[in-house]
């Protein structure tokens, strides 16, 4: 008998815990309501989609309902594409607290939206483009602070944009086809992600975008001015005929500064203009007018004691006539024939410059194009250069750019490399792709090979303390047959975007610690960039601001529960397997971990990878 009344007793605390984690009965009369008023001639689909006040939205029954998975509330409502004629009830929608995400895209909605949809604060995404919604945006739309998305694109609004804009963390404002009027407000143009006012009847200048987003976001204004668009705003509004006054003389000595200002521009534009075909006309002549100061003293000499591997061509300074430094030829088949008075004659076009360095195209004489790197204020002597350069060369992997030669005097060092025309991942992702498809499986296969060429280069030159120092996706250059290379392995000590890991590399050095040490954080620091690169493939975004603008967005995402929404949308069109972008994400994560002990090394990165990898390959065999 005891057991049965513990048994009762327990059935009814459960039922109990399940009422209360349901949503109430108030919550489901709300929604059966806000259904009639949104659907309200089709009578017989409501009951087909089970939105009843008897039944629990969240056992699975109510179209469109989606619950959180722990408490059994509402999340998300989605109906899209049936057709629905009616109103939007926001008072009876938003008696539901717990609505994060409302999309009724593609339906014949009309009448406006309406001022109540503040209620419902806890939603992120509002998506209702291609309805017939008209009149004015609610002013009390910006009181929903947590905000993400919004698309309200291809209906009949009317009115000022609202100041949504002050909404920290929006990232999608999409309200092109409608009837807007009025300015564009100051949005955070730096931390949106898509942004489109197009075809509306806007007016006024245009805020600063950042260089974010093109002329695309803001055509079929007429009434707009300003970058992106090619019609500029006025610079003074036309002056009004008045009689002479003190303001008429404020008046004409502001139009006399403004004018002495432009043509001071102008002047200062034609001198720079100047002096950048100067600087093009010597570029094309070559490296010769770069070293007025050194000349070449000779031609070739005999191998040295490295085995044959190198021969070596003297330069001579111009003012003590004295052996200065040498090119180094390494054992690279492009460098057969090559000396140094050909780098200085051939043409060369300078297609990059960093802080501490440029880079040049140069064409040689047989039609043969070189990379050359030129390198200024590394504190390194020339025969440390000169070792370091030759352990790299010494140590191959088929996804590291090899070494031509190098150089190095008291000024400067040079490196040469041969020179790839498809550029690099940083064009590939970010600007122009010439074409070229950079679907999921290509990326993944460049984040395959080039974590097993870095692990290869740890795993070689550790003991040398020798990491990669600048690995960013500007320095994967993809061959002709967009093969990607490492580049620029090594061209410092550490020169890289985890300042986490400079800081304590700083430290190190200030209390005298072993070498040992700072070496380690070293190559930390490359596994925390090669984090970023992963990133990068994944969401198609830059990385801004020494890489923590990415990694705090997407660390972001994660803890809103919008994980999917942070990766690249050329690829969820695609069709990509969420799944195994889901696999290298949580790769790319354990890379940047802020605790640099925490972070794996690059050969279980590569391991980790390849298993992602091996796994596409297999799923796109196995596919019918």
């Amino acid at each position: 008998m005891n057991r049965v009344r513990v048994w009762l007793v327990f059935q009814a605390l459960f039922l109990l815990l399940c009422m209360t984690n349901s949503e109430t009965a108030e919550v489901r009369d709300a929604l059966v309501m806000f259904l009639e008023k949104i659907n309200p001639q089709d009578a017989y689909g409501r009951e087909n989609w089970g939105w009843n006040t008897s039944s629990d939205p969240c056992n699975g029954s109510w179209k469109g309902v989606t619950c959180y998975a722990n408490s059994q509330t509402i999340k998300k409502i989605v109906l899209e594409e049936l057709n629905l004629t009616g109103i939007l009830d926001a008072s009876s929608l938003c008696v539901t607290k717990s609505l994060t995400v409302l999309s009724l895209s593609s339906n014949s909605i009309v009448g406006e939206f309406p001022e109540e949809i503040s209620r419902c604060n806890r939603l992120t995404h509002v998506y209702l483009h291609g309805n017939k919604f008209s009149g004015n945006f609610p002013a009390s739309l910006s009181n929903l602070s947590n905000l993400k998305r919004i698309d309200v694109s291809d209906n009949m609004f009317s009115g000022e944009i609202p100041n949504v804009s002050r909404i920290s963390g929006l990232l999608s404002f999409l309200a092109e086809n409608n009837k807007l009027s009025g300015g564009v407000p100051e949005f955070d143009f730096l931390n949106l992600q898509e942004f489109n006012v197009s075809n509306n009847n806007l007016n006024g200048s245009i805020p600063n975008v950042g260089g974010k987003f093109n002329e695309s976001s803001f055509l079929g204004n007429p009434g707009l001015c300003g970058m992106p668009l090619s019609n500029a705003c006025p610079l003074l509004p036309p002056a009004k005929k008045t009689g002479s006054s003190k303001k008429d003389h404020f008046l004409y000595a502001a139009c006399a500064a403004i004018g002495l200002v432009i043509v001071s521009l102008i002047a200062f534009k034609l001198i720079k203009s100047r002096r950048y075909k100067e600087k093009k006309r010597t570029a094309n002549k070559g490296f010769q007018e770069g070293y007025t100061h050194e000349k070449v003293s000779s031609t070739s000499s005999e191998s040295k004691a490295t085995g044959g591997k190198t021969s070596e061509f003297s330069v001579t300074s111009h003012e003590t006539g004295k052996v200065s430094s040498s090119l180094v030829i390494l054992s690279n088949p492009i460098a057969n024939g090559l000396k140094f008075e050909d780098l200085l004659r051939s043409p060369a076009e300078l297609i990059g410059r960093g802080r501490r360095g440029t880079l040049y195209k140069v064409i040689l004489e047989d039609g043969s194009t070189l990379a050359v790197k030129r390198i200024r204020d590394w504190d390194i002597s020339k025969a440390d250069f000169k070792k370091r350069m030759q352990r790299i060369d010494d140590v191959k992997h088929p996804n590291v750019m090899p070494l031509v030669a190098f150089y190095c005097s008291r000024q400067e060092k040079l490196l040469v490399y041969e020179f790839q025309q498809n550029g690099s991942l940083f064009n590939l992702l970010h600007g122009s792709q010439n074409g070229q498809s950079f679907d999921w499986g290509s990326r993944m296969s460049i984040a395959a090979k080039i974590s097993e060429a870095l692990a290869f280069m740890h795993g070689m030159l550790q003991a040398c303390g020798i990491a990669h120092g600048n690995l960013k996706s500007s320095n994967i250059l993809l061959s002709d047959k967009m093969e990607p290379f490492i580049s620029e392995y090594g061209l410092r000590e550490v020169e890289n975007q985890d300042h986490l890991v400079l800081d304590e590399i700083e430290s190190f050095q200030e209390n005298n610690s072993n070498r040992g040490t700072t070496r380690k954080n070293a190559f930390k620091a490359d596994i925390y960039s090669f984090g970023l690169i992963l990133l990068e493939l994944l969401t198609g975004k830059l990385v801004q601001n020494n890489g923590f603008d990415l990694a705090r967005w997407v660390n972001s995402a994660i803890r809103e529960e919008w994980t999917v929404e942070v990766f690249d949308k050329a690829l969820v069109s695609e069709g990509a397997s969420v799944e195994k972008m889901l696999n290298l994400l949580q790769v790319a994560l354990k890379c940047i971990n802020s605790l640099t002990e925490a972070r794996p090394n690059m050969r279980e990165i590569a391991e980790m990878i390849n298993s992602v990898h091996e796994y596409e390959e297999k799923s796109i065999y196995s596919d019918p």
